[in-house]
């Protein structure tokens, strides 16, 4: 997209109200005046936030939590004693400043000076815009929202971010990932010529379920289960195969103007899958022409396939996470393979690179923007799979559909709920649609 264009989405709808609050803030001091410590604060105490906290003190810098905040106290417990047995004394972090609850992040933000996002990606714009409102450093994982008012609201603190010179990295890490770097640059340079199409993966047997339990209030047990619900989620498609659909656009160098697909439940067909699909197909249609061919699955038992490959008017060039990056030219002799040895993990070299810049007082890293764009990718997808329209991207971002609660409490109640069976409505293209864009 264009700068016009950029700049009108972010001043539609709920992005209005978002300038406002962020607007006239101070910059914010690199870390605490008179230390060379970096204090960071984790929001989120899941498997992810365990792992960048982890991947933060792999940075080599002087690093040290100093507070952590989930929605509930058993995450938050055995991510601290875990993090605790691994790093001593650098887990600063007493009872004081370990925070419970749907807003425990607003405190635990304001105690550091930069900050893990790792919460379910449903509350990644509040998480992000406080942030961004106390003049925060953000490290945040993918994906940036689960719905389109929710990807305005992150532009907006984008925005923000860069005034104040905040770095923001995003758990993107194929773009920190050596192989994805150096093809993608030898193809910008034009090593294969123009990108025409391409077939982008994230096909496997799907991920972890937890069964309700008694007593549990409809909004625990869908926090449990977050993985199953748009609100939390926004569907595998936004939530895992973003990292694909994330490759097509850095190598296009631009979004989608079109989308279009098919998607169902095939399989994983039981009230415990809650509301999304198994199954994901999309075409992703370029202002040139190209078309990006995508497709993401949670199958059990087939053959996984989590890569990327593109064709271009002098070659092709096939990419994935498992450190392999070749181009071939129109002929089929072998141009550039890349060499694996030595490779950093991606993602401890996202933390280093942010963590670095941070110490030495740099501003160097502005992700929010192509996070948002590649997240609002996802997320056209997965409205033209549930659909089965063509969605013009254009159109898409006007949208004011949000799929969030009203309101945040155990008791509250989401806006997708179960029958007396337990199951949950599902998007049938063509009938109930309304209910899921």
């Amino acid at each position: 997209m264009d700068k016009f264009k950029r700049r009108d989405f972010i001043k539609t709808g709920t992005a209005i109200a978002g300038t406002a609050m962020l607007s006239g803030m101070p910059n914010s001091d690199l870390f605490a005046a008179g230390s060379d410590v970096i204090k960071i604060a984790l929001i989120g105490c899941g498997g992810r936030g365990t792992g960048a906290t982890f991947d933060a003190f792999a940075s080599g810098q002087n690093i040290k939590l100093v507070a952590m905040a989930d929605a509930f106290q058993d995450n938050l417990e055995g991510t601290y004693k875990t993090l605790k047995e691994k790093f001593g004394d650098l887990i600063d972090v007493p009872e004081s400043r370990k925070y419970v609850g749907f807003d425990a992040y607003k405190a635990a933000i304001k105690e550091a000076d930069v900050v893990l996002l790792a919460a379910p990606p449903g509350f990644r714009p509040a998480h992000f815009e406080e942030a961004v409102r106390a003049g925060k450093h953000v490290f945040m994982e993918k994906p940036m929202a689960t719905d389109i008012p929710g990807i305005r609201r992150v532009l907006v603190a984008a925005e923000e971010a860069k005034k104040k010179k905040l770095n923001v990295v995003v758990g993107l890490q194929r773009r920190y990932q050596t192989n994805y770097r150096e093809a993608i640059k030898r193809i910008q340079d034009g090593a294969i010529g123009d990108v025409v199409s391409g077939q982008v993966y994230w096909n496997s047997g799907g991920v972890w379920v937890r069964p309700r339990k008694p007593g549990q209030t409809e909004m625990e047990y869908q926090m449990r289960n977050w993985y199953y619900f748009n609100w939390l989620c926004g569907d595998h498609i936004v939530e895992q195969h973003v990292h694909n659909i994330d490759i097509a656009n850095w190598i296009k160098g631009k979004y989608p103007v079109s989308i279009q697909g098919t998607g169902s439940r095939a399989h994983r067909t039981g009230k415990e899958y809650g509301e999304i699909y198994d199954n994901f197909a999309l075409e992703l249609t370029y202002d040139d022409g190209t078309v990006v061919y995508s497709q993401c699955r949670h199958f059990e038992g087939i053959a996984n396939r989590v890569d990327e490959t593109f064709q271009a008017t002098k070659g092709r060039v096939y990419l994935s996470a498992g450190n392999q990056a070749v181009l071939w030219d129109a002929n089929g002799k072998e141009i550039y393979r890349h060499d694996p040895k030595g490779n950093p993990n991606p993602y401890q070299q996202e933390h280093k690179e942010l963590f670095e810049a941070i110490a030495k007082g740099e501003y160097k890293f502005e992700n929010a923007e192509y996070g948002a764009y590649s997240t609002l990718t996802a997320i056209i997808g997965r409205i033209a799979c549930y659909t089965g329209k063509v969605i013009k991207w254009d159109e898409a971002m006007k949208s004011n559909i949000d799929i969030m609660p009203e309101t945040y409490s155990w008791n509250s109640l989401p806006k997708i709920l179960p029958n007396a069976e337990g199951e949950y409505p599902v998007a049938i293209p063509g009938k109930n649609t309304d209910l899921f864009i």
